[in-house]
């Protein structure tokens, strides 16, 4: 009996966060009403309120799915990386660069801002902070980096392609942002990297 209740309730917010996803991803959150999405999927208003509180706490339940996500898909692309310092500068890049997908653009990098604040100190934040301080760390005891603190490195980094993301996807033309962004996003990664000492 109880299993039935919670699969019951993981069903109820599964559908009310696809259809909260397909509209702010569509029309954004401002513009996405409550009405609309809980009937698409044959939902009351008041179950919304009784699973996430409001529509900014289903924007949080949106975020969060969206950006484990992204979590996923970026740990892929890091494991594909020939090095530890590879796996760092691609991971990093793709996230930047996902910034032009549609839907992470308009919900993460638009709405989330403008209607949640700064993300930057929630938990996926401070795990992503925290695997690349480790990975700094193993890179500058391998001798690859310049003497500096991982984890200043890596909340520096983490605050630049969190700005680069946003510039995209608040740019008239995202495209022409994002080769801006990557460019020197790439530049200023090569910057931490130890030059060989001269003979």
């Amino acid at each position: 009996m109880r299993r039935a209740r919670q699969d019951m309730i993981a069903e109820t917010r599964g559908k009310l966060i696809a259809a909260a996803r397909q509209a702010f991803g569509s029309v954004g959150y401002a513009q996405a009403s409550m009405d609309d999405f809980t009937s698409a999927v044959g939902l009351t208003r008041g179950a919304l309120y009784h699973h996430f509180g409001d529509k900014k706490g289903l924007l949080q339940a949106v975020v969060d799915q969206i950006d484990a996500e992204m979590s996923v898909r970026l740990k892929a692309i890091a494991a594909r990386a020939p090095n530890r310092w590879q796996a760092v500068v691609d991971e990093w890049i793709a996230y930047i660069e996902m910034a032009l997908e549609p839907e992470i653009q308009r919900i993460l990098f638009r709405d989330a801002p403008a209607v949640l604040g700064d993300q930057s100190q929630c938990p996926s934040a401070q795990s992503c902070i925290e695997a690349l301080t480790a990975s700094l760390a193993a890179l500058k005891e391998d001798g690859v980096l310049i003497d500096a603190d991982p984890e200043a490195m890596a909340r520096l980094i983490n605050g630049a392609s969190s700005h680069a993301a946003i510039w995209i996807a608040s740019s008239p033309d995202p495209e022409a942002a994002s080769k801006k962004a990557v460019a020197g996003f790439r530049r200023m990664l090569e910057g931490l990297l130890r030059r060989p000492d001269p003979a």
